[in-house]
């Protein structure tokens, strides 16, 4: 699907300050995500650490040149709906975060087709989501990955002064 020298894997706790990286610049903004406090390195560490046996999370690797190593770049995971009842246990709520300055390269969408298979695997049949109404980019994103638009939940979101609305989008898998 995307033609960049780039692998996926599980998100790893060692793998936490890479995360704040990527996350804490994006939720700077105030443009993107919903999330509003950065996130500290040790905060990350045990969210990985924490994760429910079903859940999905994996990181996007792109070589540093002539160095062996690689550098995250962006993250992608899928978490249980509803942990109160099983009647939705087949559907798995997804989270996409991508390093600013690696917008718009196919990461997120590489990140998809590995995420999509572990979200089989685990037994999600449909995944769900919610986009701020606001950011374009994440709702064309959605589109291209197959998502469609199931509703609009007004003002859901209180950012500073004012209100955004969050578009709700769902994905059969």
């Amino acid at each position: 699907m995307v033609d960049l020298d780039l692998t996926t894997r599980k998100a790893e706790p060692a793998d936490a300050a890479a995360l704040c990286r990527i996350l804490n610049p994006i939720i700077a903004t105030g443009l993107y995500t919903v999330l509003d406090e950065p996130f500290s390195i040790d905060a990350e560490r045990r969210y990985i650490e924490s994760f429910p046996e079903r859940r999905v999370f994996r990181v996007a690797v792109l070589p540093v040149a002539g160095s062996g190593e690689g550098r995250i770049v962006g993250m992608q995971s899928i978490e249980p709906f509803a942990s109160y009842t099983a009647v939705f246990d087949h559907v798995g709520v997804l989270g996409t975060y991508v390093d600013l300055a690696e917008r718009r390269r196919g990461i997120g969408m590489r990140l998809a087709e590995d995420v999509f298979t572990d979200a089989r695997a685990a037994g999600y049949e449909k995944l769900f989501t919610y986009v701020r109404a606001d950011n374009p980019g994440a709702l064309a994103f959605h589109s291209r990955l197959g998502f469609r638009v199931v509703g609009v939940a007004g003002a859901q979101a209180k950012i500073g002064d004012r209100y955004v609305d969050e578009v709700i989008v769902e994905k059969s898998l």
